[in-house]
């Protein structure tokens, strides 16, 4: 398999508001970026979305280190809370019905394709990659051609 480092970020102007993920994914000295920005959505759906872009942007079954500041996204998944979710049928241990169960099913996907160690990151913390992935996100949300968060609902 083989072996990279994909950071990601989300960000939100409002929460809820117009929001944007940023990507950075490295392997043997190449570089991608991605981003996107979205009309109306939440900051946390952009932390789970970024992760799901730079996974899905990978074209074979890959080794993947995926750095993110996102506690939301990282907790969720290493310490095996998505997955109560989803076998609760998308119930939380406090009873109350999970967020963002579209982006979690589709980030499970991923997951099951690819080997990946989740590390958290502070944010804003002077890491050069999850800065960058921050200053995509922020763009990305300036940008004229927001699109609609098809998954997002009030």
């Amino acid at each position: 398999m083989k072996k990279l480092d994909i950071y990601t970020d989300g960000a939100c102007s409002g929460n809820p508001g117009a929001g944007g993920y940023g990507v950075v994914l490295l392997y043997k000295g190449a570089r991608k970026e991605l981003s996107c920005g979205y009309a109306l959505t939440t900051n946390n759906r952009m932390e789970v979305l970024a992760v799901i872009k730079g996974l899905e942007a990978l074209k074979e079954p890959c080794e993947v280190t995926l750095y993110s500041d996102s506690k939301y996204v990282v907790d969720s998944i290493t310490k095996g809370w998505v997955y109560s979710w989803k076998k609760k049928n998308w119930i939380k241990a406090d009873k109350k019905k999970a967020l963002n169960v579209d982006l979690w099913e589709r980030l499970i996907a991923l997951l099951d394709k690819h080997n990946v160690e989740f590390v958290w990151v502070k944010g804003h913390a002077d890491t050069p990659e999850n800065e960058r992935c921050d200053y995509l996100a922020r763009q990305a949300i300036e940008g004229d051609n927001l699109i609609k968060d098809e998954g997002y609902t009030q």
